[in-house]
């Protein structure tokens, strides 16, 4: 699913879905799509709406291996389910459902043997969060009619619960965007209706008490959704580089927590610190970077200081500049300040 648009990172999502917004130098879907095909999955659609002709061009490189990609293109927003409802004809088998615009390394085999096993119609992966209340809760049961066990890490959905306070947390796992349906359930969603997996289509199955299941996964995952977000996922990955589903590109540097990708030129006495220098970007002599995320073919140039910016392809940063929490969006220059 990648139909967003990704308000929150403006002006970088101006040219671009959210799926196509780059951590570590890769479009964020990258992430989704290296888990279904190490899962087995061989033949991938893609459900685009804005600027999905980008997400098109991007999709044709998956052709390969024998597989299978392409995009199916909204004309109007329908949904996370709806978008997939388009698609009914030919979903004729079990299918696996992911979303593009988040940052995760799923084990879609086990999340496959755990949904055969259990006899369910519909399986959720699900994250485990210190602090619950920004996000939807499930909860989950050793039984399909048994009570909530806030402990569990898998088991049968019971409950779901938007933004809970501390005191109507029943659980600290939440949804983590990739579920798998039975065709019957996908043939439950309206035609021609704006229809969500997790507000409308999932509560509905509870109330009918068909069998859903779900399973918390391990490895990463992000919602990559705002600024913040997007540069703390990039910093995460970059420590955790061992556990990624893919590799490093040949010759990527990692420096003071920080990834340079070896297209990337980075000047002498310049300190780069928790940050990104994706390909083909520059940073002159005598700059300074913390926190900061430069995508492909951005321009820092001598003597500039910034803290926690993120520089969209092809933006500059002029000379002896000094800038903090800022977004430039493609091929936009900032003057000196």
């Amino acid at each position: 699913m990648a139909g967003g648009q990704g308000s929150r990172l403006r002006p970088i999502t101006d040219v671009r879905p959210k799926p196509m917004v780059e951590v570590l130098g890769r479009p964020v879907i990258d992430f989704v799509k290296d888990s279904m095909i190490q899962g087995g999955v061989n033949n991938i659609i893609v459900t685009t709406g804005y600027r999905g002709e980008m997400l098109a061009e991007h999709v044709k490189e998956w052709n390969i291996d024998g597989r299978t990609a392409r995009i199916n293109q909204e004309s109007t927003p329908m949904g996370t389910a709806g978008s997939v409802r388009l698609l009914l004809d030919e979903i004729t088998d079990t299918v696996i459902i992911g979303s593009g615009d988040s940052v995760a390394s799923f084990d879609v085999a086990a999340l496959m043997d755990a949904h055969k096993r259990s006899g369910a119609k519909a399986t959720m992966a699900l994250w485990e969060v210190e602090d619950p209340s920004p996000f939807g809760i499930v909860g989950l049961s050793s039984s399909a009619e048994g009570e909530i066990d806030g402990s569990l890490r898998e088991g049968y959905i019971r409950r779901f619960k938007e933004k809970p306070t501390p005191e109507e947390a029943f659980s600290n796992v939440i949804n983590a965007g990739l579920y798998i349906l039975e065709p019957e359930v996908m043939a439950l969603v309206p035609e021609g209706e704006k229809y969500d997996f997790s507000k409308n289509l999932f509560p509905r199955l509870l109330e009918m008490g068909w069998p859903m299941y779900a399973q918390a996964i391990d490895g990463v995952w992000f919602d990559v959704g705002s600024p913040q977000e997007l540069i703390r996922a990039q910093n995460v990955l970059i420590e955790r580089r061992d556990e990624l589903p893919f590799p490093l590109p040949d010759g990527a540097r990692i420096e003071r927590s920080s990834f340079i990708h070896p297209s990337a030129t980075v000047l002498n006495d310049s300190i780069v610190e928790e940050s990104v220098i994706a390909q083909n970007a520059f940073v002159g002599a005598n700059v300074v970077l913390k926190h900061c995320v430069l995508m492909n073919g951005s321009r820092v140039e001598e003597g500039a200081v910034l803290d926690n910016c993120i520089l969209s392809p092809g933006a500059v940063v002029s000379a002896n500049s000094s800038v903090s929490n800022v977004i430039l969006g493609d091929d936009e220059r900032l003057e000196n300040v």
